[in-house]
């Protein structure tokens, strides 16, 4: 009886998820989205580990429609959380250049392969960390507690065409604008507040392209209705951790977490 009622579950099991994954596979899915949920309230670009995960479980384009409605959650809790501190003159200014990027990312989805996109992002977030360290290195920072500084005319183009492109290819935007942020002096409620709008604007607007590019289906929603579950503990502890980190260690993380991302992207 235990035998059969075992082997009932373990097809209901195979039946459910439609994509083939071990328990195990799933438990390391689970976990990316927890780990979606930290970076949205905690450690903005910490999510491009969940992105390397995704992309190593399933097949890496496939991945990216998965983690959309994931990181969405994600961005709906961050925005109910830090929506106060965001600063709307720094959105504005880089939404064109973003919805540019988002548009030839789009095109570059119908060509390119699961190698060319990890590739080309993880060489993209590498590139961006070191001019962020450089620059870091070279001048000091400021020590004001303001949350929207100057920004540069130019900066806010370049990179937003960038953070629309990566976020579009392989939802790997997040270091790329993590690293505007931090560039243009951002302090951590500001980053953050700034952060969760931009993402929450920019990830619901990607939603057509990627059910006309195939990428959201209804076998994905089904995997993203139990992985969605996961989001919420790994939002709230992000919430917890936020205040006992202060900026210089944030910022290093946030630094950290691009570099590992895009080692993850090249080496697979």
């Amino acid at each position: 009886m235990g035998g059969t009622c075992g082997w009932d579950l373990w097809n209901g099991w195979d039946l459910w998820n439609g994509w083939g994954l071990s328990p195990w596979q799933f438990a390391a899915l689970a976990a990316a989205a927890l780990l979606v949920g930290f970076s949205k309230t905690a450690v903005s670009g910490a999510n491009t580990i969940s992105l390397a995960v995704f992309a190593a479980v399933l097949p890496a384009r496939a991945s990216t429609g998965v983690l959309l409605p994931i990181l969405i959650a994600g961005d709906v809790l961050a925005v109910l959380t830090y929506r106060r501190h965001a600063h709307w003159p720094t959105l504005w200014r880089l939404f064109p250049a973003v919805a540019g990027g988002v548009a030839v990312g789009t095109v570059f989805l119908m060509w390119a392969d699961d190698a060319v996109v990890r590739t080309s992002i993880g060489a993209i977030l590498l590139l961006m960390a070191g001019v962020t360290i450089a620059r870091r290195t070279s001048s000091a920072r400021a020590d004001s507690e303001a949350e929207a500084p100057p920004v540069s005319r130019l900066k806010a183009p370049s990179y937003g065409v960038l953070g629309g492109f990566t976020t579009m290819v392989a939802n790997a935007g997040g270091p790329v604008m993590s690293l505007y942020l931090l560039s243009a002096g951002f302090r951590k409620l500001g980053f953050l507040g700034t952060s969760a709008w931009f993402f929450l604007i920019v990830n619901t607007s990607k939603v057509p392209f990627s059910v006309g590019l195939g990428l959201i289906d209804a076998r994905s929603l089904l995997l993203d209705a139990a992985l969605v579950l996961f989001v919420v503990p790994g939002a709230i502890l992000g919430k917890y951790t936020v205040n006992r980190i202060n900026q210089r260690l944030f910022e290093r993380l946030v630094i950290g977490a691009t570099v590992l991302g895009g080692l993850q992207l090249l080496l697979r």
